[in-house]
């Protein structure tokens, strides 16, 4: 147990399926696990643990932005004794031709807070998303003819800002933007696990096109089984 963790050291399994929204991950609890239980549920941030066509695993809530994800994947990685975490959330894109709906499997994260330098004495401002993970989730996705997009994400730690960043995401070569990726990443890397972020595109900064929240919440299926399907290889 952790003061944020209610659940016991077996309760959590080798690998985690993170959602931002504690109610995406009940529904990916009651959607897609077997003998799924409720193991966590400090401030309401739901985690779940059961079987996924036969193997063992945690779906959790982070919260949102990376002080909180911060939080959670470092107990996990590091208490818990988790191998694995793929992210599964929602992102905007920078891009005509990244659409809404569209998903993307995060190679790398830029981010322009001191997180990682504090947690993880990382000086850099991009860090990658574990190989091997990433390397699944781009091999299962051919498997099951999944289109998906990759490349540098901006892990944002503001969502309102007074100013507008002229051309910030084309100089930094920039495809979406989300809020956590960078905290997992760095975390992942300290601790010597693995971390990956797979995102649907709930909204589009070009467009202006967007999602609502239940839509976030119910919608995003075709992300998260891919998740799931990736997990199955993990383990192998």
């Amino acid at each position: 147990m952790t003061p944020h963790i209610s659940a016991k050291k077996n309760e959590i399994a080798k690998v985690v399926l993170m959602p931002g929204d504690p109610l995406r991950a009940k529904m990916i609890a009651e959607k897609y696990l077997e003998n799924y239980k409720l193991v966590n549920k400090v401030r309401n941030m739901f985690m779940y643990t059961g079987e996924y066509k036969g193997i063992e695993v945690t779906v959790a809530g982070s919260g949102m932005g990376c002080p909180s994800i911060g939080i959670y994947s470092y107990e996990l990685f590091n208490f818990y004794d988790v191998d694995y975490i793929i992210r599964v959330g929602s992102c905007g894109s920078y891009r005509k031709e990244i659409k809404v709906y569209d998903i993307y499997n995060v190679k790398e994260a830029y981010g322009d807070s001191n997180y990682a330098k504090i947690a993880a004495n990382i000086d850099e401002k991009v860090i990658p998303a574990g190989n091997k993970i990433y390397e699944i989730i781009q091999k299962t996705a051919a498997e099951k003819k999944i289109s998906m997009h990759t490349g540098r994400i901006y892990s944002s730690d503001v969502f309102y800002t007074y100013e507008t960043k002229e051309n910030f995401a084309e100089d930094n070569n920039l495809d979406v933007v989300e809020m956590e990726s960078f905290a997992l990443f760095a975390n992942a890397i300290h601790a010597k696990k693995q971390a990956g972020c797979l995102l649907t595109v709930s909204d589009s900064l070009i467009t202006e096109e967007k999602t609502t929240a239940e839509e976030r919440q119910n919608n995003f299926l075709s992300m998260i089984e891919l998740a799931l399907d990736s997990v199955l290889k993990i383990t192998d």
